[in-house]
């Protein structure tokens, strides 16, 4: 089969698409023909040598897929050959074909194409596990997502409003604010000219930026408040005020989601199907796709992410 290999850390351009071998189910997983994989930043971040996939995950990026059930390995019940199904990966969705363990697949919900599935995996497993399963953000609470027109905040602002919370989100430009007000934000936040802290408190904020933003999220919580930090964009070390926490019995919660064990992730994946999944089959939660993209040019959809003007999704198709 053929796959995206990062020749050596760097740019863009050393992505590759290469012949390599062939993938085998073992006992427990289905081997997916992909239709198609997603752009994150994660990827970005192990193209640059700075985030290796966990032992034993395939060394190409990719951390999900739609496609078709090609094989089934022994040991799985449930999910059979030419099932349209997609998947939470560690790594490898930049192929033709990847194995997967069965309790990390989900079937294309009714209603979406296969190959926009290809754009729910991460996004609804990071915004389920941190939002609600971690962060308990419940009906008539408020929800700040930053970063509203990536991946994570379009369907953060969408899932969090079709279960009855006031959303804020912050976007850098004026086209991204309408765009989230559109998915359902309640305010808008251009960041570049106004402080999130206004529009809130906030019972939870979901953070991409981490350092940088700190102690400006701290501030803004509410009284028992859950700040949720899923990304370092803006620095890995900052000073916490604990003093600030203890005065708002608030919480700190960092975490990531590709190393953790098949056992914790297939929890995530079995919440998200009987929670999430329900709500893109009504049509309440949608994909969000900004474009589709060849696999074998993945190194331009690289750069269209790191230039930051997209909104929803990058997909690369095979």
């Amino acid at each position: 089969m053929h796959a995206i290999v990062i020749r050596e850390p760097g740019g863009a351009d050393v992505l590759e698409w290469a012949r390599v071998p062939d993938p085998a189910p073992k006992p427990g997983e289905v081997l997916i023909e992909v239709a198609a994989s997603a752009v994150n930043r994660a990827d970005v971040m192990q193209r640059m040598g700075f985030y290796d996939p966990p032992p034993g995950a395939p060394p190409y990026p990719g951390l999900e897929v739609s496609g078709r059930i090609a094989e089934v390995g022994a040991d799985v019940t449930g999910l059979n050959a030419g099932d349209e199904v997609c998947a939470l990966l560690s790594g490898g969705g930049y192929a033709e074909r990847v194995a997967v363990p069965a309790g990390q697949v989900l079937p294309v919900p009714r209603g979406v194409d296969v190959v926009e599935a290809a754009g729910l995996p991460e996004v609804a497993c990071t915004v389920w596990s941190n939002v609600f399963a971690l962060g308990g953000l419940r009906e008539g609470e408020t929800l700040l997502a930053h970063g509203g027109g990536s991946g994570i905040g379009t369907f953060a602002i969408q899932l969090a409003k079709a279960r009855g919370a006031r959303v804020v989100t912050t976007v850098g430009s004026a086209e991204k604010a309408d765009r989230c007000r559109e998915l359902g934000a309640d305010v808008a936040v251009n960041y570049r000219e106004d402080d999130f802290a206004e529009s809130g408190p906030y019972d939870v904020i979901l953070d991409l930026i981490g350092a940088k933003y700190l102690k400006r999220n701290v501030d803004a919580l509410a009284v028992g408040g859950r700040l949720m930090v899923i990304g370092l964009q803006g620095g890995a070390k900052a000073e916490l005020d604990i003093g600030a926490l203890l005065r708002k019995r608030a919480l700190v919660h960092a975490t990531t989601l590709r190393a953790r064990p098949p056992e914790e992730k297939a929890e995530i994946v079995a919440g998200v199907r009987e929670h999430v999944w329900p709500l893109l089959e009504s049509g309440k939660v949608r994909p969000v796709i900004d474009r589709r993209i060849p696999m074998a040019e993945a190194a331009h959809a690289h750069e269209v992410l790191e230039e930051s003007g997209h909104v929803g999704k990058i997909l690369l198709t095979v």
